[in-house]
């Protein structure tokens, strides 16, 4: 929600500056200038990224306008989920939850949170975790570098379409030369025979087009991406936190102590406190 709160604060603060400046605001109207930088940059974001990426794009655009990925109460969730599936394998052994991770959408333990059942990319990196801790017989040592690889492969991912937006931006004010020079092009053939205020119009807006170039690189789209950056890497806290968890658990801690190792990895605003998580814990246990 930011996002568009910080668009309407650029828009009110520039456009007002120039207006309280004597300015008309007729003249920054220029539908060809906004069309020749937007469908060029448009043009070249659909050239340099794969149907992936573009639609990986949209996605996160709009997802920032719905606030974080996952909430506290999600949180609350996955620890404890997390400590289920601990103390489920510290009683009954590891082997214990292979039925679990071969069918978590039949699973007990993760059916009863139904939030993160539908996270299909969270699910499956737990259970893969899961996998190579029943079947492999990996000690922590051994996992860890493991889970490294497949977060910063994640991350990767998860951050490309980020670094797409952010490249467009960085190429909207060459756009918006081109626009300039095109509407300099202009002018210079009304030169012969051309009056004065005619020849002022062109000038103006090919400077027009310059500057929509610049303010939509620096006001808007690179602000997008760097927010579409911060969310990735705030949504990407649910999988550092079950790695920790994982660690914390084969390096023989009990499962409320490796929950609280994972606890503490998580972001200040999106920590359960220690009570919360407890009180939850024995609700559920109750």
């Amino acid at each position: 929600m930011l996002v568009v709160v910080g668009a309407l604060v650029v828009i009110i603060a520039v456009v007002g500056g120039f207006v309280l400046s004597h300015g008309h605001l007729a003249a920054l109207w220029q539908p060809y200038e906004l069309l020749i930088i937007g469908g060029g940059a448009l043009g070249a974001f659909l050239s340099a990224n794969p149907s992936k990426i573009v639609k990986a794009s949209i996605q996160d655009a709009i997802g920032l306008v719905k606030g974080p990925k996952y909430k506290k109460q999600d949180y609350v969730d996955l620890l404890s989920l997390l400590y289920d599936i601990f103390s489920v394998a510290r009683k009954e052994g590891l082997l214990a939850l292979e039925s679990h991770i071969e069918n978590p959408e039949e699973s007990p333990i993760f059916t009863k949170y139904p939030r993160l059942i539908r996270e299909h990319h969270l699910v499956d990196f737990i259970t893969d975790c899961l996998r190579l801790m029943v079947s492999g017989s990996m000690n922590a040592h051994e996992l860890e570098p493991l889970l490294d690889y497949e977060l910063e492969t994640h991350h990767h991912e998860a951050e490309a379409p980020a670094h797409a937006v952010a490249k467009m931006a960085d190429a909207m004010p060459g756009f918006g030369i081109v626009a300039a020079v095109l509407g300099i092009v202009i002018t210079m053939g009304s030169l012969n025979g051309g009056d004065t205020s005619a020849i002022g119009e062109h000038i103006a807006a090919a400077l027009v087009g310059t500057f929509l170039g610049i303010l939509l690189a620096y006001g808007f789209i690179g602000p997008l991406a760097q927010a579409m950056e911060s969310k990735v890497k705030e949504d990407s806290k649910a999988f550092e936190c079950v790695k920790v968890a994982l660690i914390a658990n084969l390096r023989g801690y009990n499962p409320k102590v490796a929950v609280e190792f994972a606890r503490k990895s998580l972001s200040s605003q999106s920590r359960p406190s220690f009570q919360d998580l407890e009180l939850h814990l024995k609700g559920a246990a109750a």
